[in-house]
């Protein structure tokens, strides 16, 4: 399956600028798998599993010196290591920290030769030992979009059209429908590749939920290598217990009466470097960047992918397997879910982005706007309807007291519109309102023009 960061990971390997490369993410989102589709493009693709070949962590503890340490993997696994025909891989990076620094003596003794790092828990090791800075390039990675998810299917035009449709313009009844029953697939099985590919191949729920439990099971046999053992009860409670709490404003006490914050709170920064949970942090929405007035203490939570998500909370695929629109209504925890990390997976892959959302309280009036997103150097709020519900207050109260954001974005079951200030899209087409850039990103991706 084409993921739409091999269009960043072809830009690197091409630049005369390029540097090594750290590529980030969390477990099963299909970083292994996009750099062998990368490696195809070499004369020679050399890829090191530390974890499944620890004794060749053994080359990097006597020195840094690329020059020895390509000669002596040659050697040791019988390849040539040729700077300039060959891509060399470290998978599961964090199993051999000293390889991570070394990238700083390839970018400066042996810059010809294509260096990638990868690794689920890669975060934890660069926290310990740092990265060059100015001496190594990163790229993140998120599971799959919807708009990857319906490349994948062979819906490629139809993925195009949703990219490049306007609000204003309505679009066919029977092409809706088909969208949101493909959306409905999409919700019951998240973006996770296995699972993905899973579904592809048989279309059935009951293997789909099979790998989900799997890799749930996989993330939870992870905690011992990166919380203490006094951490890891607080972490499997996070990850057990937010699920249920997702896109509410998140404290403590909804977790448990038994733990403080103070114990709890240094497990849910484990879990969100794990990139397990992405925050959705307050933001006064004034100005650029969002961060700068944001307020670290009010946060909201989600999940990196929707389908985990589901199975944490006990929920099969086949309850998304009703009418294409109706099954939507009770899913507003999960359908905002969606909606964020469709926002983290057609970012910028260049930066780790962050989420934000507004709202305001004051005597006898509450509002809340579920995310504030930017387009054209304007912040523009978001809300989420998974229903039919069209009450917009607190957009219109955010609009009203933030001048400089000329419209807002509705995304729900219906079709595309304009109204006053409010531009309402399908919930498939969050990729249609994201910043012009990333758009023709994702559009060279669609096109096949991804080795150009």
């Amino acid at each position: 399956m084409k993921r739409l960061l091999f269009c960043d990971l072809i830009d690197w390997s091409n630049s005369p600028m390029r540097k090594p490369l750290i590529l980030r993410g969390a477990r099963q989102v299909g970083k292994t798998h996009v750099v062998r589709e990368l490696g195809k493009k070499f004369e020679n693709f050399v890829e090191i599993n530390f974890e499944k070949e620890p004794k060749l962590t053994e080359i990097f503890e006597y020195n840094l010196d690329p020059d020895r340490i390509v000669r002596e993997l040659s050697f040791t696994l019988n390849v040539q290591i040729i700077p300039g025909k060959t891509l060399l891989f470290f998978d599961e990076a964090q199993e051999a920290p000293q390889s991570i620094i070394a990238l700083r003596y390839f970018y400066e003794e042996m810059p010809k030769l294509h260096v990638i790092a990868a690794g689920s828990l890669i975060d934890f090791a660069i926290e310990k030992v740092g990265v060059p800075v100015g001496r190594v390039s990163f790229l993140y990675m998120y599971p799959m979009s919807f708009i990857e998810y319906l490349y994948a299917s062979g819906y490629r035009m139809l993925a195009i059209e949703i990219v490049e449709h306007k609000a204003h313009e309505k679009i066919s009844e029977v092409i809706h429908d088909k969208i949101l029953r493909l959306l409905r697939e999409y919700c019951a099985i998240g973006g996770l590749p296995e699972v993905v590919a899973q579904w592809l191949t048989q279309e059935e729920n009951q293997t789909c939920a099979g790998v989900l439990e799997d890799i749930k099971n996989a993330y939870m046999q992870d905690f011992a290598k990166y919380a203490r053992q006094h951490e890891i009860k607080y972490v499997e409670l996070l990850f057990k217990q937010v699920p249920s709490l997702i896109a509410q404003s998140f404290k403590y006490s909804h977790l448990s009466t038994d733990y403080r914050k103070r114990e709890l709170e240094p497990s849910l920064y484990l879990l969100e470097k794990a990139g397990i949970l992405h925050a959705i942090t307050h933001s006064a929405g004034n100005g650029f960047p969002l961060g700068a007035e944001a307020n670290f203490k009010k946060f909201k939570l989600i999940l990196f992918d929707i389908g985990l998500c589901q199975n944490i909370l006990g929920l099969g695929p086949q309850d998304w397997f009703f009418d294409a629109k109706s099954v939507f209504v009770n899913k507003g925890q999960i359908i905002e879910n969606f909606v964020g990390q469709e926002l983290l997976a057609y970012s910028d892959s260049e930066s780790k982005s962050h989420l934000y959302y507004w709202s305001r309280e004051v005597k006898n009036s509450q509002a809340e706007v579920d995310y504030l997103t930017t387009y054209n150097n304007t912040i523009i709020p978001v809300e989420v309807k998974s229903g039919h519900g069209a009450g917009l207050q607190s957009m219109r109260r955010f609009l009203e007291s933030h001048p400089s954001s000329p419209y807002g974005i509705r995304f729900s079951v219906h079709d595309y519109s304009v109204f006053d200030s409010i531009h309402s899209y399908p919930l498939y087409a969050v990729a249609g309102t994201i910043e012009e850039e990333n758009k023709k990103r994702l559009l060279r991706f669609l096109q096949n023009n991804a080795d150009e």
